[in-house]
């Protein structure tokens, strides 16, 4: 009896809803919609489905309001943008949706604690999640006859606008076809951002059982599916939490830039420098490049980012350059904490690398002799090999580096899949490795490859969990072509499924071996190849994926042909650098290649945790630093 009343009762919610939210769909059907085609319906169907892939619903509660900005308030009818602010409701019980309000206010005020409360005369868009048993008929044929992508296994998105009467019943229409766009546009951001976000343990009333988030602002582009373009390919889409935070958006900025995300520095032209003095190495003035000893040189004493030989130095750049740039640097060093790695025990910090090698006893050894200029004259790729493991990782204990063999205990009902990895620490306790073992900085390229393929790279993963093989063109190598026994880890990652072919492409590789192929690991080969890659590219097999590591593509003008090769190719790209800075850089360079950004930028949990100190600048920089990537 009390299993017959749990399925009736299952029944009961599926069909008219439960807890908060407004119901399931009413009904609207978007073949109604004035002027919409069918492509356009088949991409919002696809929009919703890998928003709901993303599962914001386990962290986010009606409470969580976002605020959103889809390109110019004059992008929009009334130039004002429609529905800016949003919640997802169903992730503690109910129908599982989005909506969306015509402003925050709105959506406070029909935020109760337990339920949506009906404001009279207040208007909303909804996205709501059905099953297709459940949906209207129009609904389910429509479903059918374009074949549209389900949300999750049998679950499809119906879109409404919802109005409460002053009588309490709820008044339903069709969205218009402009309103879908702002929805299209808002599904494919949030899906991309919304893990970015950090839970603030020490926000909220102790008694709340609501997460509470950092406050969070974060600008993507969207690319636009061409029947709903309008003149430009893509769209800067600023999503924020709380909502109310804003970028200064420059008068000169076009409907499809993203917008500046730090504002000026105050009009206020005095400053203060501040003397260097936990540095004892050479820096180099940013304005004149005279070297100068770490206790004898200044920085800026608004960011204390840029490094000067002297005030005079330092108000010069200020006049020139710095005075746009101190508010970006700032914020950059704001993070300073956030990006440090403190979980290990070994020293963290290499601003004179020989001394740092000598002081972990690997300088000169095995593949630690990468990591300084002593062996800079030996070409990549032809480092003398002395012998087995235990010489490649500089003669360090045996349970200091990992060892070549596979993994236990990883087999799940007889089957074996890739091991997931989210951080460093992870790694270190699946190997029972000590925290004062640094292998994490050699190891940092490798495992930086191996989570963009089974975390951000949604296809190459799938193929891997199949037991399929993921082509991936690697770009620009150089060290790492003597990190060969590091990047066999790799294959003991996969854990018996699923096989990798990496082609090293770059005009770093020795020319004898170039055109070679190394089987580091039964489930991972390496294929060298001596060239730009524009010029190989036509010969090699088409990648699943295509990578480059620390790739400084401001500093490289032969980067130029490489994008125009991944924007025509249209592969997924993920890049790496080492500091925000550069990062921003690369983002100009890869929107004046005509590519966007679909992957924001974020910090890399498989980042070296060893500090790089630039001789100019104090900003955070680490190997592998940040990711980011294009079509994604």
């Amino acid at each position: 009896m009390d299993l017959h009343l749990k399925n009736l009762f299952g029944r009961f919610q599926d069909q008219f809803g439960s807890g908060p939210g407004l119901g399931p769909g009413s009904g609207t059907c978007l073949m109604k919609v004035e002027g919409i085609a069918p492509n356009c319906i088949k991409s919002i169907y696809r929009a919703a489905a890998a928003l709901y892939r993303t599962e914001p619903w386990k962290r986010l509660r009606p409470g969580h309001l976002f605020g959103i900005r889809v390109g110019k308030d004059s992008d929009w009818s009334n130039k004002k943008q429609p529905f800016p602010c949003a919640q997802f409701v169903g992730g503690d019980g109910g129908d599982i949706g989005i909506y969306m309000f015509r402003n925050e206010n709105d959506g406070k005020r029909m935020t109760g604690s337990r339920e949506t409360i009906r404001i009279p005369n207040v208007e909303l868009l909804r996205v709501t999640f059905e099953t297709e048993s459940l949906m209207f008929p129009s609904n389910k044929k429509m479903i059918r006859s374009l074949s549209l992508e389900a949300s999750g296994t049998d679950r499809f998105p119906v879109i409404d606008v919802t109005r409460c009467t002053t009588s309490g019943e709820l008044w339903f229409r069709n969205p218009t076809l402009e309103e879908l766009r702002f929805v299209y546009a808002f599904m494919r951001a949030i899906s991309l951002v919304h893990p970015l976000l950090q839970v603030d343990t020490d926000g909220g009333p102790k008694w709340s059982r609501l997460l509470h988030f950092e406050p969070f602002i974060e600008t993507v582009d969207v690319q636009w599916p061409p029947e709903m373009a309008k003149g430009n390919d893509l769209v800067a889409v600023t999503v924020s939490h709380p909502p109310g935070q804003v970028y200064d958006e420059k008068a000169s900025s076009t409907s499809h830039s993203t917008p500046t995300k730090y504002a000026e520095p105050t009009k206020e032209e005095t400053f203060a420098d501040v003397r260097m003095n936990s540095n004892d190495g050479l820096r180099q003035c940013a304005t004149c490049e005279k070297e100068v000893h770490g206790d004898q040189s200044v920085c800026c004493g608004r960011c204390r980012a840029v490094i000067y030989c002297s005030s005079t130095c330092q108000k010069q750049q200020w006049k020139d350059t710095h005075k746009s740039e101190c508010g970006l640097y700032k914020a950059m060093m704001e993070r300073e904490e956030e990006l440090a790695m403190k979980i290990f025990m070994f020293p963290c910090s290499a601003d004179q690398p020989c001394k740092w090698l000598e002081a972990l006893g690997v300088h000169q050894k095995g593949m630690w002799r990468r990591k300084c200029s002593c062996y800079s004259h030996c070409p990549f790729g032809l480092l003398p090999v002395k012998g087995g493991l235990w010489d490649s990782w500089g003669g360090l204990d045996n349970e200091e580096y990992p060892q070549d063999a596979p993994y236990h205990n990883h087999i799940r009902d007889g089957i074996s899949s890739p091991i997931l990895l989210s951080g460093w620490s992870e790694y270190y306790n699946l190997w029972s490795l000590p925290l004062s073992s640094p292998v994490a900085d050699v190891l940092s390229h490798p495992l930086t490859v191996y989570y963009i393929l089974t975390a951000l790279s949604i296809s190459s993963k799938n193929r891997l969990l199949k037991g399929k093989e993921v082509i991936l063109h690697y770009l620009g190598p150089e060290g790492e072509l003597d990190w060969m026994p590091a990047f066999a880890e790799i294959g003991h990652l996969l854990n018996g499924s699923g096989n990798i072919q990496i082609v090293m492409v770059g005009p770093e590789v020795p020319t004898n071996l170039s055109g070679t192929t190394s089987g580091i690991s039964s489930r991972v080969r390496v294929n060298l190849l001596r060239g730009v890659y524009q010029e190989e590219a036509t010969y090699l097999p088409s990648p699943h994926v295509i990578i480059a590591l620390n790739c400084v593509l401001d500093r490289n003008g032969s980067w130029s042909g490489a994008l125009d090769v991944i924007k025509t190719m249209g592969f997924p790209a993920f890049f790496t650098d080492q500091s925000e800075i550069s990062c921003a850089n690369a983002k100009q360079v890869l929107r004046s290649a005509g590519l966007h950004i679909t992957h924001p930028v974020t910090p890399n949990p498989f980042r070296s945790p060893v500090r790089n100190h630039s001789p100019s600048s104090n900003l955070p920089s680490y190997s592998n630093g940040f990711v980011f990537g294009v079509n994604t």
